[in-house]
């Protein structure tokens, strides 16, 4: 089958549960052009050149068809994962101020005992029950908790968030034959109504502030100067929905891998000071962004002697690198102890994901928190079904047997 349909037949629903064998057929031939003037690229080394090229943007108005399929952000300017330096690169500092390292070095530690009190309610709960849905009824509600709680979003809004987030998600992917302008349509209001949500309370903020992050990029802790209102409000609708998207995907392909891994699962169970490298490999083996759309030459680009024109679309399938067995020994063998694991899951270069160290920590807990909690947990469907994303890739529901343990 042709090279030119690949990036199609990734988007095919019909290949979410395993895109693997495309993304290996990707690998073949390094770069791929396809049907629609895309380029794909899906081996390590040279996704990670061009990760770190500063000829490759990240603003898709560099592209000769600006225009084409890009998705419409309403009111708001673009977030700064969607722009360059040196704009990417200022506004990315100003809102990492009160998130981490240097600045606000306790603020993620200080959430660890939060996160594990959240995580034991969420698995205590299972005791009465014969099935759960591990996204419902854990994977979802233990992230965005904590990312509202970290920006300061009250309790009783979290299900507006929620509800606003699956609504832009959800207008990544259409389904098959259908107008993606209604979906379009929803997200743009979706993503206003949560921007103007969050401006509100920024200004709630601003001279009362709470401790929260909020109230510090509104001023509370003098880091917001430098950031429009707009800015802040476009920045924090980027923060809820990749502070819980991807770390829901990452917690729940997490679990799946162990359930179909049993002597991994009972290896964790028993060291469980291994789950930090363990995450680290289910971030190379499952990782829940699965490919960068949004990328453009500045200028013509030769890889792997292939001619990349200036303004083509670019799409650097992290995935697929990830299992490239010139980098990864053994690329499709889940080893929760693999060394030497420079994955792509939080990307690279200066457009890696700075939520990484609590996406980490989040993980760690919960599927630690699983683990001691589920004594024989039984998958009811495998494969379960899978957000229509082949971006954002994660099952939509994982129904279990809990089964739960006296641990």
């Amino acid at each position: 089958m042709s090279t030119e349909t690949l990036f199609r037949r990734i988007g095919d629903y019909a290949n979410r549960a395993d895109p693997y064998p495309l993304y290996a057929e990707l690998r073949e031939s390094k770069v791929a052009r396809q049907e629609d003037g895309s380029y794909l690229v899906g081996t390590y080394h040279e996704i990670a050149a061009l990760l770190h090229d500063p000829r490759i943007s990240s603003d898709r108005r560099n592209r000769t068809d600006p225009d084409k399929g890009l998705p419409p952000t309403g009111n708001l300017p673009p977030a700064f994962i969607s722009l360059d330096d040196p704009e990417h690169e200022r506004l990315r500092r100003l809102v990492m101020r009160p998130f981490g390292p240097p600045h606000s070095p306790g603020r993620i530690d200080a959430l660890h005992d939060d996160i594990t009190r959240i995580a034991e309610e969420l698995a205590g709960a299972f005791r009465d029950k014969d099935r759960i849905d591990l996204v419902d009824d854990f994977a979802f509600p233990l992230p965005v908790t904590v990312i509202c709680r970290l920006l300061g979003v009250p309790d009783d809004d979290v299900p507006r968030i929620h509800t606003w987030a699956d609504t832009i998600v959800e207008s990544l992917d259409p389904a098959p034959g259908e107008d993606p302008a209604p979906r379009q349509d929803a997200a743009q209001e979706a993503r206003v109504a949560m921007g103007m949500y969050l401006g509100e309370l920024a200004e709630e903020r601003r001279g009362h502030p709470t401790g929260d992050m909020l109230s510090a990029l509104a001023g509370g802790e003098g880091s917001q100067r430098g950031l429009t209102q707009l800015e802040l409000m476009s920045s924090m609708v980027l923060l809820l929905i990749a502070g819980h998207e991807t770390t829901v995907n990452l917690i729940t392909n997490g679990m799946l891998t162990l359930l179909r891994n049993p002597d991994a699962l009972e290896r964790l169970r028993n060291e469980p000071e291994l789950m930090p490298g363990a995450v680290e490999e289910l971030l190379r083996y499952e990782p829940p962004v699965q490919f960068l759309p949004q990328r453009t030459p500045l200028a013509d680009v030769e890889v792997a002697g292939v001619t990349i024109p200036k303004g083509a679309p670019l799409i650097l399938v992290l995935a697929s690198g990830n299992r490239d067995p010139l980098r990864f020994p053994e690329p499709d063998r889940f080893d929760p102890a693999r060394e030497d694991n420079q994955h792509f899951g939080f990307g690279s270069g200066v457009h890696s994901c700075f939520g990484a160290p609590l996406a980490r920590i989040e993980t760690q807990i919960a599927l630690t928190t699983l683990l001691r909690h589920l004594d024989s947990p039984r998958l009811l469907e495998d494969p379960p079904p899978y957000r229509r994303s082949p971006v954002l890739r994660g099952p939509r529901h994982l129904p279990l047997a809990p089964t739960p343990g006296l641990r």
